[in-house]
């Protein structure tokens, strides 16, 4: 269980998943969330975490002049890395389409970056799991959009959502870290910042 310290902080979670929101009160913490908006652009040359790393801190600048001493800011980002590219979120059914067929039959990486920001320092640290797919049928990845609309999810999938029960044959690494939070990686941080 988290250090009792905890309870003297104010956490903010600046994220609008509600994943990553229902994880924070699996972990029993006390927190508000706050979103302020932000272009998550990232400079082309960025490979592999490094993109998830900069958009995790990307998305605390805009909180860095207001927080008070005993605030603790978390902001998270997740991609999905395969061939070389980030997979974001999809725009069109097309898009989330083309995602899914690439993904199947291979293995493709997750990877979420949290950064962890105080008054006083800034902290990031990401998660990377390794996914595999069956080779889905065209049918199966139509029925799975039409059905869950996955337009929030990098990669146009939520492991926890039909096309993980029938399509994912193999993970390694973290679980939670797929559905979009290394949980074990903040209960570690948190645990070490208020200690």
């Amino acid at each position: 269980m988290l250090n009792q310290n905890i309870e003297d902080y104010n956490l903010i979670l600046a994220s609008g998943s509600p994943r990553r929101q229902q994880f924070f009160k699996d972990l029993g913490l006390n927190f508000k969330v706050e979103l302020k908006p932000v272009d998550e652009i990232y400079p082309q040359r960025l490979r592999h975490f490094e993109i998830s790393d900069y958009l995790a801190q990307l998305k605390a600048l805009p909180f860095k002049e207001h927080l008070d001493s005993d605030d603790i800011l978390i902001t998270s980002d997740t991609i999905v890395w395969h061939n070389e590219t980030a997979l974001g979120k999809p725009k069109t059914e097309t898009e989330a389409f083309n995602m899914l067929k690439s993904l199947s039959n291979t293995t493709h990486e997750v990877i979420t970056s949290v950064c962890f920001t105080t008054k006083s320092f800034v902290k990031t640290l990401n998660a990377v799991t390794k996914v595999t797919f069956k080779a889905l049928s065209d049918e199966e990845i139509n029925y799975y959009i039409e059905t869950c609309k996955p337009f929030d999810k990098a990669g146009a999938y939520g492991i926890q959502e039909w096309i993980g029960y029938i399509g994912v044959t193999k993970i390694e690494g973290s679980y939670f870290n797929v559905v979009g939070l290394p949980v074990h990686l903040v209960y570690k941080v948190l645990n070490e910042i208020v200690s």
